[in-house]
């Protein structure tokens, strides 16, 4: 296929890259003509504008949007004069999926198709491809579907099964199958499904990442009886300090985790890479951002009802790591202070 590509960041340059290397013509644009220049040398066609970027496409023309959510809208209404009844847009970024319904219904009108793509890889994706959640019309996705596979970690287009091919029609083909699933890409449902289902992606990965997170602290602190405890009456003591003497290697204790373990997972690799690096982990402020999609997946679970206390925990860590939570905590010490005169001691 031949498919155009706005915003080559890290992720969307690395798309470039491996949807030429499978075989497809990319046309490639960026505001910053450097990352246009970088993506020339692998063989995408470089534009100057989202015009000729258009004038590049023969119809149908599908063009695949990949920049920060906030600035989705500003590049649709820069497009949609310039795309005609047939065309597909689609967002790979992490767009909220109420944003999707509307984009869709808006550009339903003009007869353009649009797909929202969750797109789960990050720098390792090129390489290892990316899990691709996708939702809107099913003639769009069937138009579109050899770009998926090829991004996918499975590398080519799923085929249906005999079980499949004798079931009445029910979804959008290979793309909704159980096949497609095991390539690495998926046709989730309708607008805004595939954005949805990489919202509570993203929600869990917060949780997960903190279980890690929290789980090696413990084991960073399982040292705490070697070392003198403060006797005084602000401070709890440890009951029974033969019992944390244990000065662990973290580094290693991620890496025999990686293999035969029931934790083991991506997320634990990139660990237990980070620890092997830098132990002490020196580089890092410990400053953890949030892009939406936790928060979007909490804000869904109360609307619908449904508990999600690790989910929640895990965003509200985020927020406190960035220093959210100081404010409380100096009231906390100012009411300790007032009802019982007690001092704060430093760290």
């Amino acid at each position: 296929m031949r498919i155009a590509m706005i915003g080559l960041g890290r992720m969307g340059a690395n798309m470039v890259r491996r949807l030429q290397q499978g075989g497809h013509e990319c046309v490639a644009y960026d505001h910053t003509a450097e990352n246009v220049r970088a993506v020339a040398g692998f063989g995408a066609r470089g534009v100057s504008s989202t015009a000729e970027l258009v004038k590049a496409l023969a119809p149908p023309r599908v063009v695949w949007i990949m920049v920060p959510a906030a600035v989705v809208d500003s590049v649709i209404h820069e497009l949609q004069p310039l795309l005609s009844a047939g065309d597909v847009l689609i967002d790979g970024g992490n767009s909220n999926y109420r944003d999707d319904i509307r984009r869709a219904a808006a550009l339903r009108a003009q007869g353009i198709h649009y797909l929202d793509v969750g797109t789960s890889g990050g720098v390792l994706g090129f390489e290892q491809g990316y899990c691709l959640m996708v939702g809107g019309p099913t003639e769009a996705v069937a138009l579109v579907e050899p770009v998926l596979a090829t991004l996918a970690p499975g590398g080519r287009q799923a085929a249906a099964t005999v079980s499949e091919r004798q079931a009445p029609v029910k979804s959008a083909g290979n793309a909704a199958s159980l096949a497609a699933a095991a390539m690495g890409y998926l046709h989730c449902g309708p607008s805004g499904a595939g954005h949805f289902v990489k919202m509570v992606h993203n929600g869990i990965e917060y949780g997960l990442m903190a279980a890690y997170a929290e789980g090696l602290n413990l084991l960073a602190h399982a040292d705490a009886g070697r070392s003198a405890a403060t006797a005084d009456a602000e401070t709890a003591p440890l009951s029974d300090p033969q019992f944390f003497q244990y000065q662990l290697d973290l580094a290693a204790i991620t890496e025999v985790w990686r293999h035969g373990s029931i934790i083991s997972s991506r997320l634990l690799d990139l660990t237990a890479a980070a620890l092997s690096q830098d132990r002490s982990l020196e580089r890092f402020a410990g400053h953890v951002a949030d892009s939406g999609e936790g928060r979007w997946t909490v804000e869904a679970a109360i609307e619908v009802g449904v508990p999600a206390p690790v989910l929640s925990a895990a965003l509200y860590a985020r927020f406190e790591s960035r220093g959210h939570a100081e404010f409380a905590y100096k009231l906390l010490s100012a009411m300790r202070l007032g009802f019982g005169g007690h001092v704060e001691r430093s760290p």
